[in-house]
């Protein structure tokens, strides 16, 4: 199945470890047992921290990568600090870093080598880039093309529309042309439905305290507090977030961490999401539905407004009908999907989104679909 532009949600390929010898890693990819074609690859890179008297750690001072194949053609790559899933490869006494590059094409069964050199010299400024505008967003480009922007503005309770702008923290996707957000803001059909977000309706901790995260009923919203880490090149951008969240008399009930990355891959743009939530409360219930729950991708408010009978869903077991969707508890097998992807038009011109969930990720995982977007 393949609807051009595409929008991709969370994807990866694991490769071997990497094998150092001085400022070279091998790197062996395997395609395992399917045909990969412009699919995102992070390698783990490890190295003993500096000790006295020895010489300088390499990984520690490199800055830039090279990465050639076995044929010696050279790979856009970039090296970064530890994303927020890889972290606790991060262990005392280690120097880590990522190394991202996006592979061409692998065939099914397939493996290949690659060599990467790390190097002190400072990358080029080529690639993506991030423009912060304190106070109201922080964007993502990939040279002048808009990719990503992250809707930060602090709470205004002045008015209970300034209260809805700003209740909730939130990223809008820009189409892969950079020419429009493709993603819902406030207001319209569900105002609370936001781009792409995270939150839950039913949460509750202390006892007899509920919180409503998800519409941001009475004192509860969330906050951006502060921004923990960037990263820019040839082949991703991705920034990390703090974020509290508050709940009953706006007390702050749980910390998060949450981290995009956008991949550069060809037709589309491809979005991981990560999230670290921590209580400050005790122990809290964080409950909910797949409508209301969890990481959710909306859809511009042109959809809802639109005609929806031409929204239709790709699914494992392949293409939907027209304005048919597919929800728990109705269809109660409609969980545990490694893809769910949901087919819409804006402005006449046909849109993709492909929710990926990582095998990793806990399980039961129950899936969502609307029409509206």
């Amino acid at each position: 199945l393949c609807v051009v532009p595409l929008i991709l949600l969370t994807c990866s390929l694991l490769t071997a470890p990497a094998v150092a010898a001085g400022n070279n890693y091998e790197l062996i990819v395997r395609a395992g047992d399917h045909d990969r074609v412009n699919v995102p690859v992070m390698a783990i890179l490890t190295e003993a921290q500096q000790q006295a008297n020895l010489r300088p750690a390499i990984l520690e001072k490199a800055r830039s990568v090279t990465l050639t194949d076995a044929a010696g053609a050279a790979l856009p790559a970039q090296l970064t600090m530890p994303g927020l899933p890889a972290e606790s490869a991060a262990k005392a006494g280690l120097v880590v870093r990522e190394l991202h590059f996006v592979l061409p094409s692998l065939k099914q069964g397939q493996t290949t080598k690659l060599l990467a050199t790390v190097s002190a010299e400072e990358p080029s400024d080529e690639g993506f880039t991030w423009q912060n505008k304190p106070g109201e967003y922080a964007e993502l480009s990939f040279g002048d093309r808009p990719v990503l922007r992250y809707m930060c503005r602090a709470l205004d309770d002045s008015s209970k529309a300034a209260r809805e702008q700003t209740y909730k923290v939130f990223h809008h996707l820009y189409d892969p042309a950079g020419s429009r957000f493709v993603t819902k803001g406030a207001g319209g059909k569900f105002t609370h439905h936001r781009g792409i977000f995270y939150g839950f309706n039913r949460i509750s901790y202390g006892g007899s305290k509920r919180v409503d995260i998800w519409h941001c009923s009475g004192d509860t919203h969330q906050l951006h507090e502060g921004f923990l880490a960037d990263e820019a090149g040839p082949v991703l951008g991705r920034h990390r977030l703090a974020l509290d969240w508050h709940g009953v008399g706006k007390e702050v009930f749980a910390k998060e961490r949450r981290e995009l990355t956008v991949y550069n891959v060809p037709g589309g743009q491809l979005v991981e999401c990560a999230s670290e939530l921590r209580s400050t409360v005790g122990k809290i219930s964080l409950a909910g539905d797949p409508q209301h729950a969890g990481f959710q991708f909306r859809a511009a408010q042109d959809v809802a407004d639109g005609d929806q009978q031409l929204t239709y869903d790709l699914r494992p077991d392949g293409k939907g009908k027209p304005g048919e969707t597919r929800n728990w508890p109705g269809n109660k097998d409609f969980v545990n999907l490694p893809f769910n992807a949901m087919s819409f038009v804006i402005d006449e011109k046909r849109y993709t989104a492909v929710y990926l969930d990582k095998p990793t990720n806990p399980k039961e995982a129950r899936f969502s679909e609307r029409t509206y977007g």
